[in-house]
């Protein structure tokens, strides 16, 4: 029986093909994306550890000055780092052979156009810190030197590179303050994180650092080098009784380690991301898989009654058609294992295209990677052909003395639409329910989605006949007899036509479904941006920084400013409530702002600084009203009474709580403002927006966004997810145009008398490809139909779930991409049909009508 086996793979080469092409890529994606994350992660790892292989220990000592305080003694307000004395008591211990003391904070550089360098959250900056030698062991130079005076710089090669700096030239650097000029003094190498993750780093001489990020005097970072044969941990252990209590301090080897870890956390989202593509290709594959077995053995009905009849048992068969399977599973994980590799090399390619360095390192092909591709592989092939294994063991041995194929018995097929219809009714009433159940809902709709997607599966055969009939008049009357023949060859077999559509209709569910999400989502927030927008521009701080107030104060000299007001952070606690509350400029707000009153007036923060305004939200959990007094605490220690000025609609980018910025400044010794909104006489223009830029000094780091621009922020992390899922579609559109091409190839070669009679009846090969052709358009889009279908089911429940945390909520339909998604299935199915159809239009007529 195995030898059997064996035969029956070869000589079902071509038929087999689909079968391992929809397994390779599904073990491609495991085995490349675990190839991927180990070598990247020993590559980190192994940065990680040479970045600390001469740090003995280091220590983060945090800026406390803004700690909560009710003393007003010096000691007891916090202090912005770790002071010079300390450092000099640091370096006298036992063991210590040298102290490294640095600051960092943000710093962009501009290139010659005035964009910057880098994205944002990694352009950082620091100080040059020389030892006896006049060199810094962190930074190797390729050119000129370190800064040593107030006016230089010093650059990493690659943003020297990006900008086209050389040694001596201008770098305009912006910090949290105005934008500077810097003589450019030398260009280093560096194994830093920030550089490595696609951003810049500059030096500064230690004393303008200091006075930028800190104080002067003061320092935030250590690196501590020991002397021959000391311990780490006993230099630990004396550096902690120095350094304030909250200070972060750990040996060199913990912080490799940390970092190390931290990174491997970093990377777990996209090892899950892409392992999400290998679970999408292998669960649309196992309907191929399935699918070209049940066909095998429907084909080889009297063979197998056949061996029956010789004496082979039952268990004996099913055991033959499982190891096909576990030998075309075998096959399909090489390959897709070899692709693999080339997947992760691919892909650490590419993050060089996206500005991400890698650490240079060798591929890792871990024991797990290996052990995971070929269980992948030969296990979801096997799992896949264990039905149709069961059936061809049920084979009778009086099967042998007639040719036809055993018909699926009619008690079959009404168990199976009986399970069908009574998942279908409970996955849909579990879908309702978790609709109904507002935001706690999206478990219980996806325990209902998974079992309407069962019910789907199910029923999809059953559905596939009336469905199909409805086209059935329009592609009689526009192809003629190639289109009638067609719609009929989709419905003869229901089965095998719903088990093909199956892989489309589960990759268009999933994208289906969350294109009526995002689409909805991002049409709310448009909305919500227009209605409650009457600002013209906002500017922001590049890396999520905040803005600081000398931009307040040059944008309001900016000609055809009207109106603008900083947006604020501010915090106070009320009762036992910590509240966040966003700072405005009362006197600007309605001009700024489409803020919708409930009751009070948003014009009594104007007149008293104290006075705040609450979102429904709050005013209805704590029973406050325009005219009540709110007793508050602050940060600072000092208490005030706040007053209830109106209560309004919630508006989501400000948040449940405004105050004014008076109040704020009050309580803060610098204001935290993370953007300015601002309206010009005459609106959106370029000579407006000019104007800003002009007024900042041309600030590289600062972004200055129109309309189009905030509603393109707030929508673009939906737009990233869209564009993933559509990723997603690709990779099911691939394994659809397999499975269409291997019913379509096995349906050909089943019907070749039937394809004889009519060309010799009169069907020309064109229309026999036509007819082809057509067969698999419609069973493509029989697929797509109800996969957009059911997708847009569960877009509108799980819409129903967060409707009430997004204002302005209200489904939208995207027929246009719906469209989109169509006409593809359409095109999947034309060219799923290239080969079959040639090989239909290629039979010999009278070969074929001798044909059994």
């Amino acid at each position: 029986m195995f030898r059997t086996a064996l035969r029956n793979v070869l000589s079902h080469k071509a038929r087999l093909l689909m079968t391992v092409l929809a397994v390779m890529l599904g073990v491609a994606f495991v085995s490349g994306t675990l190839i991927f994350t180990d070598t990247l992660g020993n590559a980190f790892h192994n940065q990680s550890a040479k970045s600390y292989k001469d740090v003995a220990v280091g220590a983060r000592v945090w800026d406390t000055r803004d700690d909560e305080s009710d003393s007003e003694s010096d000691a007891d307000k916090g202090t912005p780092g770790v002071d010079q004395k300390t450092v000099d008591r640091i370096g006298e211990l036992t063991g210590v052979a040298s102290v490294t003391s640095r600051v960092s904070g943000f710093a962009g550089v501009g290139d010659p156009d005035g964009k910057l360098i880098g994205n944002g959250w990694s352009n950082t900056g620091g100080n040059f810190t020389p030892g006896k030698d006049g060199k810094d062991p962190a930074y190797d130079f390729t050119e000129g030197a370190g800064p040593t005076e107030a006016g230089q710089v010093a650059l990493d090669k690659d943003t020297a590179a990006r900008g086209k700096y050389k040694v001596g030239e201008t770098v305009r650097v912006a910090t949290n303050g105005p934008v500077k000029e810097y003589t450019l003094s030398g260009i280093f190498t560096t194994e830093d994180g920030a550089v490595n993750a696609g951003g810049s780093l500059v030096l500064f001489d230690t004393d303008v650092a200091q006075k930028l990020y800190l104080e002067p005097g003061y320092f935030s970072e250590l690196s501590v080098t020991a002397e021959a044969g000391a311990s780490h941990d006993e230099i630990r252990a004396q550096v902690v009784k120095l350094l304030p209590e909250d200070s972060d301090v750990a040996t060199g080897e913990q912080l490799a380690e940390d970092q190390a870890r931290d990174i491997e956390n970093g990377l777990s989202s996209l090892n899950q991301m892409l392992l999400a593509f290998a679970g999408i290709a292998l669960f649309v594959g196992v309907f191929l898989i399935s699918n070209t077995f049940t066909m095998l053995v429907a084909q080889r009905t009297k063979e197998l009654a056949l061996l029956r009849a010789v004496g082979a048992s039952r268990r004996q068969i099913k055991r033959s058609v499982l190891i096909e399977a576990g030998v075309v599973g075998v096959v399909a994980s090489v390959v897709g294992f070899l692709i693999g590799l080339g997947l992760a090399i691919g892909l650490r390619s590419a993050m060089g295209l996206l500005d991400a360095k890698v650490p240079a390192g060798p591929l890792v092909v871990s024991p797990t990677a290996v052990v995971a591709a070929f269980a992948v592989g030969v296990l979801i092939t096997v799992l896949a052909a264990w039905l149709p294994a069961r059936k061809a063991a049920k084979i009778p041995p009086v099967a042998a003395m007639g040719s036809a194929h055993l018909p699926s018995t009619t008690r079959s097929l009404i168990v199976r639409n009986s399970i069908g219809g009574l998942l279908a009714l409970i996955g849909s009433a579990v879908i309702v329910l978790g609709a109904a159940a507002d935001k706690d809902g999206g478990y219980i709709i996806g325990g209902g989605a998974f079992l309407t997607m069962i019910a789907v599966i199910v029923l999809i055969p059953l559905l596939s006949r009336p469905v199909i009939a409805l086209v059935r008049p329009l592609l009689s009357s526009v192809f003629g007899v190639s289109g009638k023949l067609a719609s009929l060859n989709a419905a003869r077999n229901p089965r095998r036509t719903g088990a093909t559509a199956s892989a489309l209709a589960i990759g268009l569910t999933l994208v289906t479904t969350l294109t009526v999400v995002g689409i909805t989502v991002g049409t709310a927030i448009d909305k919500s941006t227009s209605d409650n927008i009457r600002a013209d521009y906002q500017v922001s701080m590049a890396g999520f920084d905040s803005i600081d107030p000398s931009a307040v104060d040059a944008l309001r000299k900016a000609p055809g400013v009207s109106a603008l007001s900083p947006r604020q952070m501010a915090s106070f606690e009320t009762g036992d409530d910590y509240r966040n509350a966003t700072a405005l400029a009362p006197a600007e707000l309605e001009k700024l702002f489409n803020i919708t009153t409930v009751s009070g007036s948003l014009s009594s923060m104007t007149k008293d600084a104290n006075t705040i305004a609450i979102s429904e939200e709050i005013a209805k959990s704590e029973g406050w009203k325009p005219g009540d007094t709110v007793p508050a605490k602050f940060g600072d220690g000092k208490k005030e009474e706040l007053k209830v000025g109106a209560v309004i609609q919630k508006v989501d980018f400000l948040g449940e709580l405004l105050t004014s910025t008076e109040l704020a400044d009050r309580h803060q010794a610098k204001p935290y403002i993370t953007e300015i909104w601002v309206k010009m006489a005459g609106g959106e223009s370029t000579a407006n927006e000019q104007a800003l830029v002009d007024a900042l000094g041309k600030n590289p780091a600062i972004s200055i966004k129109d309309m189009e621009g905030i509603k393109n922020e707030f929508s673009g992390i939906i737009n990233t997810m869209l564009n993933i899922l559509y990723a997603l579609l690709g990779m099911a559109l691939i394994i659809a145009v397999l499975g269409v091409v291997n019913t379509l190839a096995m349906s050909v070669f089943e019907r070749q008398q039937e394809i004889g009679m009519l060309r010799a009846i009169g069907l020309d090969r064109t229309k026999v490809k036509r007819m082809i052709r057509l067969e698999a358009v419609v069973i493509s889009v029989f697929g797509a139909l109800i996969g957009v279908g059911l997708g847009t089911f569960l877009g509108w429940a799980i819409g129903e779930t967060i409707k009430g945390s997004i204002p302005n909520y209200a489904l939208v339909i995207p027929w246009d991409r719906i469209a989109v998604f169509m006409a593809l299935a359409a095109v999947v199915g034309m060219l799923a049909a290239l080969w079959p159809a040639r090989s239909a239009a290629r039979l010999n007529m009278l070969t074929a009508i001798k044909t059994e």
